[in-house]
């Protein structure tokens, strides 16, 4: 039977038919079905964490002394449920690396409707305590979407300025010019923005590396970044957070003992391994211009994110929490500029899921029961290091200054450095993540970034040990 015969026609528009609206049935059948699987995959897990805990050896201990607390009073009690269901979700997001947005969506969403139905927010409960959450909240969180995807169409028009391209003219041949390149990062995010000096970092190192750029090398980015904005009152959110609150700068100064410190700890090792890996560029290509009006525009940007921090912090810190004004202003200047050198939007989408993944992440951090947190000593500060690296900092130094009696130079440098030790861990590391999205699993960026790790211990206690605890 041939091939124009009218019942193969008709099977072709049979399968023509199925072929459309049916397939989008299916395919939305399936996204369904892989939503329900992602939130009974976090129940189950979550499960799995409680039912640990529970029956530890040191669960009798554990749960009599919970039993003692509630008698008398004094101590805490159970750990709420909110930690064990943010707990699965940061383990899935850890361990799956496939649609780890999606997994943060669900997670944020499984928390928010159990905070609805069996808890309250920190405003109160239900619908009215949701509103008044979010209206606490949705500054911090448009402003950093508003700088993620800001600073991503910023990074585009440095790479295309040409300005990476020449520099390895001006950096060392060896592995000492990595180790400048961090350098550099760490001075630029005393000053500005440590998202912003991530990606311009991450930039430079594409074009110096020839593209290949070694994980352990994109940790040391992130921590270099992280680290540059420890110390200063407009390097970093935290940072002005305390600045806000009354704490001088002085006060916050000597949390670069630790951070230089940890800086080289991190940056030599690193530049070895990415040496190792692919060798820096030894000259700059032949030919290549700068294209000046492109550097003017990253300047005019960086300067107008600068112009409005500062003028926020200094003379109406009452606004900060009304409006997004640092994000609006990074993008007024990048939409005015764009009338010279038109923005390449094609960045935006790969952006946006790095964005909403880290939103996600601070939207139910934020809806974390944390009302005090231990008495403030060194030891419990080297603890919030490690806790920051999976918990967002801000509602951490939020506790902190509302508790006081903390050495406040350890804390900015804990709570600052500390993301670096996980990609997810920091704001910069979730930009950096957008360029590399290799960089996106915890077991080899803990395996590649060790590094780091080290020099945030090395860091701290080389600090106590030359300026000791000075609550």
């Amino acid at each position: 039977m041939g091939h124009n015969s009218p019942i193969n026609v008709g099977v072709l528009q049979r399968r023509r038919r199925w072929d459309g609206p049916a397939n989008l049935s299916k395919a939305l059948y399936f996204k369904v079905i892989r939503y329900f699987s992602q939130i009974a995959l976090i129940y189950n897990t979550y499960k799995q964490i409680r039912l640990r805990w529970a029956t530890s050896p040191a669960a009798g201990a554990r749960y009599a002394r919970i039993h003692v607390q509630r008698s008398t009073g004094d101590g805490m009690s159970a750990i709420p449920t909110e930690f064990f269901l943010f707990a699965a979700v940061l383990g899935m997001v850890a361990f799956s690396h496939v649609n780890t947005m999606m997994t943060a969506l669900v997670g944020a969403l499984v928390i928010t409707v159990y905070k609805l139905l069996f808890s309250s927010f920190g405003e109160g409960p239900g619908l009215a305590g949701l509103a008044a959450h979010a209206g606490h909240e949705w500054v911090g969180l448009a402003n950093l979407l508003a700088l993620l995807l800001g600073f991503a169409l910023l990074a585009r028009h440095f790479e295309k300025s040409e300005v990476p391209a020449i520099l390895p003219h001006y950096l060392p041949d060896d592995w000492k010019g990595p180790l400048v390149l961090l350098v550099l990062v760490f001075i630029i995010s005393s000053f500005l923005d440590n998202i912003a000096a991530a990606i311009i970092g991450g930039a430079v190192a594409r074009s110096v590396f020839r593209g290949r750029v070694h994980l352990g090398y994109l940790a040391a980015i992130v921590a270099a970044s992280n680290a540059g904005g420890s110390g200063s009152v407009v390097g970093d959110t935290t940072t002005t957070m305390m600045w806000l609150h009354g704490i001088a700068p002085g006060q916050v100064l000597h949390a670069y003992v630790a951070a230089v410190v940890a800086l080289f700890v991190c940056a030599i090792p690193a530049a070895r391994q990415q040496q190792a890996y692919s060798p820096i560029v030894r000259d700059a290509p032949p030919g290549v211009r700068i294209d000046w009006l492109r550097l003017g525009i990253v300047a005019f940007v960086l300067l107008a994110a600068i112009a409005v921090n500062l003028l926020l912090n200094l003379h109406r810190p009452e606004l900060a929490a009304a409006f997004p004004f640092l994000g609006a202003a990074v993008w007024l200047a990048l939409l005015l500029s764009g009338l010279l050198r038109r923005p390449d939007w094609g960045e935006l989408p790969g952006a946006l899921r790095g964005a909403v993944f880290l939103l996600a992440l601070v939207w139910s951090a934020s809806l974390m029961p944390v009302e005090a947190l231990p008495p403030a000593s060194w030891p419990m500060t080297l603890g919030l290091g490690f806790v920051s690296a999976v918990f967002d900092n801000i509602p951490l130094t939020a506790l902190a200054l509302r508790q006081g009696g903390f050495d406040w130079g350890y804390l900015a440098y804990a709570v600052g450095f500390g993301g670096s030790m996980i990609w997810f861990g920091s704001s910069a590391g979730v930009a950096l993540s957008g360029m590399y999205p290799e960089s996106r699993s915890v077991v080899q960026w803990l395996r590649h970034g060790w590094h780091v790790v080290l020099a945030y211990v090395a860091g701290f206690f080389v600090m106590l040990a030359l300026l000791g605890w000075r609550a």
